[in-house]
């Protein structure tokens, strides 16, 4: 594989030792490179003999030097220097085959990139990874791996992942285990598929493979509007949460005891489904799977009365609205209303956006859409300034889900928007900073 440099930093340690744009990076200290994996490893060495081609059969080597973790300065035409791993599966639960039709393309593209799990957290699932992948893996020590488990049951994640090699494809998580790599692990459960005794199984077999398994997030499968010709899939209702919920916890309960860690924690989700109270923040340790939901709204509280105490409030006017998902409405308003007790001319009204756009059985901040916004706010006294949590947005590109920008927004509605992040902090400063 070639991997064509396309630029070369001013000053840098590679334009210093004449290396030019369009040539091909060959191998570092005897190591060839196809990636950006390969590349960030084995550039962390003070003395780098680098090899570059440049035109047909012109090979030039060169020995570099540098602080160590310095990086040299070369740039390629992505940021993986090849192309994004696509998926090979076909989960029946699959949320991209729920997607409405017409959206972006990158919409409907599944992420199954390991690199991107290093280097940004996402869930992979193995299933197109070969053994010298997993080789290579062992070899750089790269640490977390996050991994979209489902279930260990090697039949059983085959058919829910509607690909013979899934199965097998397990046997790369206790090589990796059993190497030293930590892993972060995810089990999206279907009621009546892999919860109930088949979660039971998974999590004794995730949790035999402790310290390396540092934590896993178990999380109800998400369910929209645009279904015809899928799988046939429930939702977890108030007593089938429930029973996830008491299976995750006595699991944990009884690990914490054995090894002072709770290992597996079921997301907020299943909470509300279930109508049970959200556990304090003490309950989720260091919050290892906020990503996943796991921890989010106790977070938010604490965060929110952390910072809450360390300030003094005053009377002036402000007149805000708040905008989130069903699930969250709630829990933001409870702490709005805290807030105004500090704040005393604070006016402030918290609406839950009804997930018109992808169905009402999606209730979470992060999948709602402009669409959905413009029409419930639309006509409303929205006060100074619309806040929004920036998890409605795709932030490579800025946009919400259904493409529209935070400028379309504003001019739909006649109002300032203020993007805040997730956290309670952010909600605090959001209300009372301009």
């Amino acid at each position: 594989m070639s991997v064509y440099i396309t630029n070369v930093v001013d000053g840098s340690v590679a334009q210093k030792n004449g290396i030019k744009p369009n040539d091909v990076l060959v191998s570092i200290n005897g190591n060839e490179i196809v990636d950006v994996l390969d590349y960030q490893f084995y550039i962390t060495e003070t003395t780098l003999k680098v090899i570059v081609k440049r035109d047909e059969n012109k090979y030039l080597v060169l020995k570099l030097r540098k602080k160590q973790y310095e990086d040299i300065g070369l740039e390629f035409e992505t940021y993986l220097m090849d192309k994004q791993r696509s998926c090979t599966n076909d989960c029946i639960f699959c949320f991209v085959h729920q997607m409405p039709p017409g959206m972006r393309e990158s919409l409907y593209f599944k992420d199954d990139d390991a690199r991107l799990s290093f280097l940004f957290g996402n869930y992979i699932t193995l299933t197109n990874l070969k053994q010298s992948e997993i080789d290579r893996i062992i070899k750089m020590k790269i640490s977390p791996i996050n991994i979209s488990v489902h279930t260990t049951n090697p039949e059983l994640r085959s058919k829910m992942m509607k690909n013979r090699f899934a199965g097998e494809k397990l046997g790369y998580v206790k090589q990796l285990s059993d190497a030293g790599i930590d892993i972060n692990c995810q089990l999206v459960l279907c009621p009546g598929i892999n919860d109930g005794k088949e979660l039971e199984r998974t999590l004794r077999d995730l949790g035999s493979l402790y310290p390396n398994i540092l934590s896993v997030a178990c999380v109800p499968v998400g369910l929209t509007k645009y279904r015809e010709g899928l799988y046939p899939l429930e939702r977890y209702n108030r007593e089938t949460a429930r029973d996830v919920i008491r299976i995750v916890n006595e699991f944990s309960d009884d690990f914490y005891e054995k090894h002072g860690t709770r290992l597996a924690y079921a997301s907020d989700e299943f909470y509300l489904r279930a109508e049970l109270p959200l556990p304090s923040d003490d309950f989720y340790e260091d919050f290892a799977q906020l990503e996943n939901g796991v921890g989010v709204i106790s977070m938010l509280y604490s965060d929110f009365n952390q910072l809450y105490e360390t300030l003094d409030g005053d009377d002036k006017v402000r007149n805000i609205t708040i905008a989130t998902g069903t699930d969250a409405q709630p829990f933001i308003n409870d702490l709005v209303q805290k807030a105004k007790q500090k704040w005393t001319g604070l006016n402030c009204e918290v609406i839950a956006i009804q997930n018109n756009f992808f169905g009402t059985t999606i209730t979470v901040a992060g999948l709602v859409t402009a669409t959905d916004i413009i029409d419930q706010l639309k006509g409303k006294n929205l006060g100074d300034v619309l806040i929004l949590p920036n998890c409605m947005l795709r932030h490579e590109q800025d946009k919400f889900l259904d493409d529209y920008t935070v400028e379309d927004v504003e001019k739909a509605l006649g109002v300032r928007i203020k993007l805040i992040g997730t956290q309670g902090d952010c909600l605090l400063q959001g209300l009372i900073e301009e």
